[in-house]
């Protein structure tokens, strides 16, 4: 039973789950694990941190332990 848009229940109530959801499987999840996703995520940072810590050093003059041992 249809009302003003709203879906009814056959004893006047409203609901909202009257339409089930679509099921689907993402081919793609299988994201965990030795998997190439993930080494070539962790190679990117890795990247980012070794070309940081030459930007630390080329900036400040001193290392990584030569700076937190000068604070």
């Amino acid at each position: 039973m249809r009302s003003s848009g709203a879906i009814v229940d056959d004893q006047g109530k409203m609901n909202n789950f009257a339409l089930e959801p679509r099921v689907y499987v993402d081919e793609q999840g299988d994201r965990t694990g030795f998997t190439p996703y993930a080494e070539m995520l962790n190679g990117r940072l890795a990247m980012i941190g070794f070309i940081s810590l030459i930007a630390l050093e080329v900036l400040t003059g001193h290392g990584v332990f030569g700076l937190l041992t000068s604070l």
